[in-house]
């Protein structure tokens, strides 16, 4: 007799978390921006990315984000969890500091600020702060053939504002009003987010 009780116990806890829930949570989110699969934006139609998701800019005429310690892999969202006395985690910070300053070669390691060389918590961080924007500002310019005022004045209206918390700059965005900027001025620039 207690095996049909746990049989039924099973059955009803599968019918309950595999069926009913989920189809619950999906009903919520058919009232939710975009039916719950993501705040997207588009270029010309085409998705290029999600706004609450980071992903790799690695080329020169385009702002960099944070780096990840998941190679921007959504499916696999996660830290380093090595903490800041680890050798192999400093040793990669360093790494990434002296990158940077190889493509940077008018800042001191001082400048860089902190979000520029180390990952978030999931690996998936879509903002900078405005200091890791602007001090990118230059080579950005330089590679896109615009004037740094022009850049500096894109990366000054994409600050975003919290009522708690820091400013930040949501690096997708920013990207794709840089790409429209450069067909603008006719300057040097890339296709849409050709990353």
């Amino acid at each position: 007799m207690k095996i049909f009780s746990l049989l039924k116990l099973t059955l009803l806890t599968i019918i309950l978390f595999a069926v009913i829930y989920p189809l619950a949570i999906y009903g919520i989110a058919q009232f939710a921006p975009n039916q719950g699969k993501g705040e997207t934006i588009s270029v010309n139609g085409k998705v290029v990315g999600y706004q609450k998701i980071g992903q790799k800019f690695d080329k020169s005429n385009y702002f960099w984000g944070r780096p990840s310690a998941v190679d921007y892999n959504a499916a696999g969202s996660a830290g380093s969890n090595k903490g800041p006395g680890n050798a192999e985690y400093l040793a990669l910070v360093q790494k990434r500091i002296d990158t940077f300053l190889i493509v940077h070669p008018y800042l001191k390691k001082s400048e860089i600020p902190s979000d520029m060389v180390t990952a978030s918590g999931s690996g998936l961080d879509p903002n900078i702060s405005p200091e890791g924007a602007l001090i990118q500002v230059k080579r950005v310019a330089k590679e896109r053939k615009l004037t740094e005022d022009k850049v500096k004045a894109l990366v000054e209206s994409k600050i975003n504002t919290a009522v708690v918390g820091p400013e930040t700059i949501n690096v997708l965005e920013l990207n794709v009003a840089l790409d429209q900027l450069s067909k603008k001025g006719s300057a040097k620039g890339s296709e849409v987010l050709s990353q």
